[in-house]
């Protein structure tokens, strides 16, 4: 039976990165027996300005059809002035908690031919591999109550609230342990539990799974000091374990000792393996239009569809190969090319990739 697959383009340059991506997916359906039904739904600010909303109704029944989704990018300046509930972020957060992707892998992994791109020494980030998981549907992202309210001497007043379950904390942990049972078997869990009794239950919840998974080691680390480790030593890391607001930063920040968070994608899976894959990079609304983007970590975040949500490891090998090769061939668009050196445009790294991959047969 055929796979469902929904491509959600998005905003600022989401459309030309995804249409990099559609040529990999076009080429195996075509050429590699790939079996997918491929559809196209808005989301985010293309979502407001085709039906008023970041998440139109018809998107988030596609969705909840899919086996899987692509999405590009959301977000730009001129949607700023949106009521929050409108604005292009509220898309993908209400995706995510809609189709309950609880479980947000980042991978980390500095490309030997891109190690002179990274802004620490080559020596430091050489081999670097680190799998961050990010639980993505609780926490202060969404916790009750939230807001802005006016006090009685007319002061404004902001509040969030941070809050797990340890249900929540539990099937975040399961799937970081499975994680690292397939890797190193070293798994780290970042918390601030010196301060926060959020992260002591966190860390407790964390303890209590570690028996049954005697295969891997479980160690903690404050938040602040993972931060820093990250970039005094990152090799030390395998696996990485994290709430929603700490795992959006440190991603952030693993993803520039690579080189270029234009290269790095991710997945983000519920209990059933229905996933939605997109770059961690954001609409680069500067650069839209103008063919400059780097499509690989949309790329990239193909692959770990065809691994994760529709059991191609084969194919998702191939993608990476192929994106090795290009680099190998020197092909470098601007964000990872180093001071003089030639670039090429988003078009022509997407058909490089296609190229790779036809002369692998």
């Amino acid at each position: 039976m055929s796979k469902k697959i929904l491509v959600m383009p998005g905003d600022g340059i989401g459309p030309e990165i995804v249409a990099e991506a559609r040529k990999v997916l076009d080429f195996l359906a075509a050429e590699r027996g790939l079996d997918v039904v491929i559809d196209e739904a808005p989301i985010g600010g293309a979502g407001h300005d085709a039906a008023g909303h970041p998440l139109p109704e018809a998107t988030l029944e596609k969705a909840r059809a899919a086996d899987a989704l692509l999405l590009g990018a959301v977000g730009g300046p001129r949607y700023e002035k949106l009521e929050r509930h409108l604005r292009p972020e509220r898309g993908l957060l209400g995706i995510r908690a809609e189709l309950e992707l609880f479980a947000n892998l980042r991978p980390a992994i500095l490309y030997p031919q891109l190690a002179g791109a990274s802004t620490l020494r080559a020596e430091v980030v050489a081999g670097l591999d680190v799998m961050i998981v990010r639980e993505l549907t609780g926490g202060i992202y969404f916790g009750q109550p939230r807001g802005i309210e006016t006090l009685a001497d007319g002061q404004r007043k902001g509040f969030n609230t941070l809050v797990y379950t340890e249900a929540e904390i539990e099937r975040i942990g399961r799937s970081a342990f499975e994680t690292a049972a397939k890797r190193g078997g070293r798994l780290c869990s970042v918390d601030k539990a010196n301060v926060l009794e959020v992260s002591e239950l966190w860390r407790e919840v964390m303890e209590r799974l570690a028996p049954e998974y005697p295969d891997v080691e479980l160690s903690h680390m404050y938040v602040d000091n993972a931060a820093m480790q990250l970039v005094r030593d990152p090799r030390q890391f395998d696996v990485i374990v994290t709430t929603n607001l700490f795992g959006d930063i440190l991603s952030d920040a693993a993803a520039m000792l690579t080189g270029s968070i234009g290269m790095l994608p991710s997945a983000s899976l519920n209990a059933s393996g229905q996933g939605m894959y997109e770059p961690i990079h954001g609409s680069a609304p500067d650069i839209a239009g103008q063919g400059k983007a780097n499509p690989l970590a949309t790329v990239l975040s193909v692959a770990m569809m065809l691994r994760y949500s529709l059991s191609q490891s084969a194919m998702a090998d191939a993608i990476e190969a192929a994106v090795g090769q290009v680099l190998d061939r020197g092909l470098r668009t601007p964000d990872i090319a180093a001071e003089g050196e030639a670039t090429v445009g988003t078009a022509a790294m997407g058909d490089a990739v296609v190229e790779a991959l036809a002369a692998s047969d």
